[in-house]
């Protein structure tokens, strides 16, 4: 019986249809799930914003099969596409295609996952205990189903990180919420009257708040009283201002040296290393107190406030699993030595696959940005191998699902984590060992390809998987 069951798929975004597009190519049975209304539906709410991947990184190969079949034509690989145009002209192309369109229900939430008669606490014959998902559908009406195995890739946009910089809301950022975004605002466009004219603080130092900052002061530019504010809780900012022309994504590198300009023209004011601890009301305006190294500081006459501090995993519907995650990034636990930004702010991953995104709940498999739980870079290239190695493995395929390749495009940083006194990777490799730093050191001295930090190390580790 459990081998006649589908596999359940949590998500209709890239990573969730791309590992569908997986499933049916071989010839398993599937269900996908997805809480909005459209395939796609999170990368909706920020389609105003255009990719600094072109078309080349962001289309699976299995969905690629799939949609051709339909007779879909491929974008030209060279162009980068807004949000908007990716749903457009990709995912929902391809789940109306023929074979995806019969197994995706939409306004279907996926409440808890379980196993149908047992607890968590049960270990005997567990893996003989179907996957039971609780299912809210749009009505509000609930059911049950069974899976044979689950792939998780809800992702992360609906539960984002607090302006709070303890993590958790500051004093009053609820009293306010109607005048914080916690998303990227298409201020150019449909949110335009809530900007233009006011002053608005972004807080985050990642490409969300870029993309944030740079639409406001293109707004500044036409309507001059706009005023853009950028604070960060800390002080290193080479992440978001990327390798510039060392990126081998020319418009991610653009993006930060764009941003990097605007800070030095004095049009963008940054505030450095201060950490929100409460939003206050001041003369019909918002005003913001928060630590700095120097002691406590006030910014004040704020009219909006657009909070990019990233986002983190839902963690409610997986708490009847055994989910092993890492215990500070929320991540699958394997990945977290690999992503951890207190260790690495190169931006790479080494290659990885369903070894490292199982847990020790059998045939459950974490997938796509919610993989990393709170750590940051995801790149769809890393979602789209996660989910065919995962699905490989649901197959019994094991050799393909252990062929593990993935080569990311280097950011051209790496830079000094400042909250470790070994810096970026552990800090420098010994002299005697050819290695970039020292984590590429000790996993070489394990017998392993390397850390996958720099590019000869990402490089060998891609032929080994091979």
């Amino acid at each position: 019986m459990m081998m006649e069951l589908p596999v359940a798929v949590i998500g209709a975004g890239p990573v969730g249809l791309a590992a569908a597009a997986n499933l049916v190519a071989r010839g398993l049975a599937v269900k996908v799930y997805e809480a909005g209304i459209a395939a796609g539906a999170n990368i909706s709410d920020w389609g105003h914003v255009r990719l600094f991947s072109p078309w080349a990184y962001n289309v699976d190969q299995a969905a690629r099969s799939l949609l051709e079949k339909a007779g879909w034509r491929a974008p030209d690989e060279a162009v980068y596409p807004t949000g908007a145009d990716f749903v457009r002209e990709y995912l929902a192309p391809l789940a109306q295609s023929p074979a995806l369109a019969p197994v995706i229900e939409y306004g279907a939430r996926v409440r808890t996952i379980g196993r149908r008669g047992i607890d968590k606490v049960v270990s005997r014959a567990r893996e003989l205990h179907p996957f039971q998902l609780t299912i809210v559908d749009s009505d509000g009406r609930v059911r049950r189903e069974l899976a044979r195995a689950v792939i998780d890739a809800s992702g992360t946009w609906a539960s984002p990180n607090p302006l709070g910089a303890g993590g958790v809301a500051a004093e009053g950022e609820e009293k306010f919420a109607d005048r914080i975004a916690y998303s990227i605002p298409d201020v150019l466009g449909g949110d335009r009257a809530s900007y233009a004219g006011r002053t608005t603080v972004v807080v985050g130092a990642g490409h969300s708040a870029a993309n944030a900052l740079l639409d406001l002061a293109e707004l500044a530019t036409q309507e001059p009283a706009t005023k853009a504010i950028w604070l960060t809780r800390g002080s290193n900012l080479s992440r978001v201002y990327g390798g510039g022309a060392d990126d081998q994504l020319a418009a991610r590198g653009d993006l930060g040296q764009r941003l990097r300009q605007l800070v030095e023209a004095g049009r963008i004011e940054l505030v450095a290393g201060f950490a929100v601890t409460t939003v206050r009301e001041a003369s019909g305006q918002l005003a913001l107190d928060g630590e700095t190294p120097d002691g406590p500081r006030a910014i004040g006459s704020i009219d909006r406030i657009v909070v990019c501090t990233g986002q983190r995993p839902d963690l409610t519907l997986t708490r009847e699993l055994r989910i092993e995650l890492d215990p500070w990034l929320e991540s699958a636990k394997a990945l977290g030595p690999m992503i951890d930004p207190n260790l690495h702010s190169c931006g790479s991953v080494p290659p990885h696959g369903h070894r490292e995104l199982s847990h020790p709940e059998p045939g459950f498999y974490t997938a796509g940005i919610k993989s990393y739980g709170r750590a940051p870079t995801f790149l769809m290239l890393t979602g789209y191998e996660q989910a065919r190695s995962v699905v490989a493995a649901i197959a019994g395929d094991m050799v393909a699902a252990d062929d593990v390749q993935l080569v990311l495009p280097e950011t051209g940083v790496c830079t000094t984590a400042p909250e470790s006194a070994g810096g970026c990777c552990g800090g420098p490799a010994p002299t005697e060992l050819d290695a970039c730093c020292a984590a590429d050191a000790s996993a070489k001295t394990q017998g392993k390809a390397g850390c996958g930090c720099s590019s000869s190390a990402k490089a060998s580790e891609a032929v080994q998987a091979q």
